[in-house]
């Protein structure tokens, strides 16, 4: 699997702040298990906390992350005592990396990115969630397709990383739908991607639909299986994929009533493409025993998440054996001395 360089975040959440819209999908309180915006004096003391306990040689490697509500359109005098209390922790002697801020693509324009500069902000990320508009009006989100292209090229324009997010399985999507916004994605030339699998939360208006019975999802396996796609035609394009899955909050967990949630859905996702390349040998060669080498990093996505595969290939009733080959990059897989790209795009692949 491509190697992501070695990076970390210090997370400040700023629940459902600057949201001018409530989307469909968003129980913003849930999903940041915060009820309360922090404070400027909260940030600082935190802020000097991770300065202290973080390593200064991974200082440079470190961000600061402002998450959870639209960033950019927060009352203005908040947004920048906020990013006061961080800058201050980026332009010291040995200071963090920069600032991270996520926002909505209809709240950008040159005079914010001026001032976002000037604080040390050095990454933007756009909730894009959809490239149809359909799907977009269906959601609720008060913007367009168009919005996140002229957005991203103007943050691109400035020199910042630029980050895209998108959701998988929205209301209204159909696979159709998920191949034309992973492409479009792709063609604003982002330099990370986040992929969130939709997880359907209480309160919310999803929610009001999937009790009723007018929201249909795609299935589980089918949510896995497009997630693969987008990973392979993501990584083939050379755009990082950050994140594939919600992250593992309580929040999450015990408020969701259906949707995509799954505590290791990226590992679920990975196994799935080791799964394809030993099935691609199987179609090639039809050998009577596998044998499966990859690189120590990969032993546990190329076994399965729960030893899946393992369980899969025991099904078929092909002899087969796991080793390890550090050899092979974390792209590869080895089946019978054959090196296989892990993130090879088939016949089969819908894109």
């Amino acid at each position: 699997m491509a190697v992501n360089k070695r990076h970390s975040n210090i997370s400040v959440f700023v629940p459902h702040m600057g949201c001018p819209h409530t989307c469909s999908f968003c129980n913003q309180r849930t999903i940041s298990s915060t009820a309360a915006a922090p404070a400027p004096e909260e940030t600082d003391k935190m802020l000097k906390e991770a300065f202290s306990r973080i390593p200064a040689e991974r200082h440079s490697d470190t961000e600061i992350a402002f998450f959870g509500g639209s960033f950019t359109a927060i009352d203005r005098e908040y947004m920048a005592t906020l990013l006061s209390a961080a800058a201050k922790y980026v332009f010291c002697e040995g200071g963090f990396g920069g600032i991270r801020i996520s926002t909505r693509p209809d709240c950008i324009d040159e005079e914010i990115l001026i001032l976002l500069k000037s604080y040390g902000v050095t990454s933007i990320e756009l909730g894009a969630q959809s490239m149809s508009d359909r799907v977009l009006e269906l959601n609720e989100r008060g913007h367009t397709a168009d919005d996140v292209r002229k957005s991203a090229r103007l943050i691109k324009e400035h020199g910042f990383e630029t980050g895209l997010q998108m959701m998988v399985g929205l209301y209204g999507s159909t696979v159709e739908d998920e191949m034309l916004t992973m492409r479009e994605i792709a063609d604003c030339s982002p330099d990370t991607v986040r992929i969130y699998p939709t997880v359907i939360l209480d309160g919310t208006h999803l929610g009001e639909l999937y009790r009723k019975g007018l929201y249909k999802t795609f299935s589980f396996e089918e949510c896995v299986s497009l997630c693969g796609d987008m990973l392979c035609y993501f990584h083939n394009r050379n755009i990082r994929v950050i994140r594939l899955g919600l992250h593992a909050e309580d929040g999450v967990e015990n408020n969701a009533i259906g949707g995509f949630y799954h505590p290791a859905f990226a590992q679920l996702v990975r196994s799935e493409l080791f799964m394809r390349a030993i099935l691609r040998a199987l179609k090639n060669n039809s050998p009577e025993k596998l044998e499966i080498a990859v690189c120590g990093k990969n032993t546990d996505c190329a076994v399965g998440h729960k030893k899946s595969n393992r369980k899969r290939l025991t099904e078929m009733g092909i002899p087969f054996s796991f080793s390890v080959d550090n050899s092979l990059t974390e792209d590869e897989i080895s089946i019978n001395k054959e090196v296989y790209n892990v993130f090879k795009i088939t016949g089969d692949a819908r894109l």
